[in-house]
């Protein structure tokens, strides 16, 4: 399925992938004393377009690192890594990231010819509203408002590939089931992107063109279609066991018409099962 140089570039990014499995991914956090730390290692399985819009779907079995700190300011957790930069009762404003993986060309039909596609990380801040009484709780629901800056790397060079802003309505339900512990969550929501970051995936160069096949074509910024993501998740004493679920929705973007948009609707699965060997002794009040 893959070849040498790429499963080298998996094993180099797959802390990166991990982190950004996370980011999908319940976790068991409620208001309660935790541990500051935990840490565990498993195995994550996903699967996933080479790109939002390309029918070519490709499957990853991964090590996965389990990695929780419930610092005042740093966190890493059902979120993902951020900086917790403002904290109220109803509001949040956080430092968030997200990432993609690398896609080769000659082993996807619509960029055959074309660069390859480096690994991208995303860095912003992420405003979150709470939209009921009490979202410290077991339920919550809030409107999160995440900006971020696009970068692509291959480990040797760094370029900005400019930004996405992606509000979406989120719910959380904790501790569900007859014995309690299992964690629900959803969220939805339009994604809109700058003109650079459209172009890293949709634009092709006349020089990329090849007539009857694959005609020049120039994107710009703007709606990037929609997105749900479904959660699942369950801490079992020394076990954690995670899974998501995303469905995404292009119609209308404003890219629709690339010729490397080979569908409208997408899809991606994924789930973790770690082993956690180690927790600080230190307790610390943690919320959702």
């Amino acid at each position: 399925m893959f070849d040498i140089d790429r499963v080298r570039l998996m094993r180099r990014i797959a802390p990166v992938a991990a982190v950004s499995l996370i980011l999908y991914l319940s976790s068991f956090a409620r208001a309660d004393e935790l541990p500051l730390w935990e840490a565990g290692f498993g195995v994550t399985g996903i699967s996933l377009p080479d790109y939002r819009g390309s029918n070519q779907q490709r499957i990853f079995v991964l090590p996965f690192p389990y990695l929780v700190y419930r610092g005042e300011i740093l966190r890493l957790d059902r979120k993902g890594l951020y900086g917790r930069l403002f904290n109220s009762d109803r509001v949040q404003l956080n430092l968030s990231v997200d990432g993609a993986l690398p896609v080769k060309s000659n082993q996807n039909t619509a960029r055959t010819g074309m660069r390859n596609l480096d690994p991208t990380f995303q860095i912003g801040p992420s405003l979150e509203i709470c939209l009921i009484s009490n979202c410290s709780g077991d339920r919550a629901v809030q409107l999160r408002l995440p900006a971020r800056a696009v970068f692509a790397s291959d480990f040797t060079y760094l370029a900005g590939k400019g930004f996405v802003i992606n509000p979406q309505l989120n719910f959380d339900f904790l501790n569900l089931g007859s014995e309690r512990g299992w964690n629900l969550g959803f969220a939805l929501g339009p994604l809109f992107a700058s003109k650079e970051y459209h172009e890293y995936y949709y634009q092709v160069d006349s020089a990329d063109a090849v007539p009857g096949f694959r005609p020049a074509y120039t994107t710009r910024g703007g709606y990037s279609g929609s997105l749900l993501i479904l959660t699942l998740s369950k801490r079992f004493k020394d076990v954690w066991f995670g899974s998501f679920l995303r469905y995404d929705n292009l119609s209308g973007a404003v890219f629709a018409d690339s010729p490397l948009m080979r569908t409208k609707q997408s899809g991606m699965a994924g789930f973790a099962v770690t082993w956690v060997f180690g927790e600080s002794q230190v307790r610390v009040q943690s919320t959702p």
